[in-house]
């Protein structure tokens, strides 16, 4: 059996806005999270994780960002994309660990709602998926409510 891991890391900055997408799931927020997407940096971050596993770049080399078709676009479509070459690879995903960290908003009232769907974005049994947060202890850009970052883990095995 072949086991692969990989890691994502994203973040990005607060702005404009009065939500915050996150996991695909719109969370209200006194401001946005700016990128040339929707800036979902959970799901960025899961995306990487598993083009990781398969040591298939990241997310700017698939849908790179001075390309103007995706301005503003849903990151699922990122997301779709990393599980079907994993797929097409001959590669299922076993779990997902999904680490959000920020100060705000807060993200345990809304995890169940994430990990649902990333279950139905991925294919991946709900209980193996995992979405949690830490605050950086108001230290740095995170601490000092300025973004966000998220940190993932895919491991992915022989189909």
């Amino acid at each position: 059996m072949d086991i692969r891991l990989g890691n994502g890391f994203d973040v990005h900055a607060f702005g404009p806005g009065d939500h915050v997408t996150l996991c695909g799931i719109n969370i209200p927020h006194d401001q946005g999270l700016q990128g040339h997407s929707d800036a979902d940096v959970a799901l960025h971050a899961i995306t990487d994780a598993i083009y990781g596993a398969l040591a298939r770049g990241d997310i700017g080399q698939h849908f790179p960002p001075s390309d103007p078709q995706w301005k503003g676009a849903a990151s699922d479509i990122f997301l779709r994309h990393a599980v079907k070459l994993a797929a097409d690879l001959g590669f299922a995903i076993s779990n997902i660990d999904c680490t959000l960290i920020c100060e705000q908003p807060k993200i345990g009232p809304h995890a169940q709602t994430m990990r649902e769907a990333l279950a139905e974005m991925t294919g991946v049994a709900i209980e193996r998926i995992s979405v949690k947060a830490t605050t950086s202890e108001k230290l740095g850009f995170t601490g000092r409510g300025e973004g966000i970052a998220c940190l993932a883990t895919a491991a992915l095995v022989t189909a």
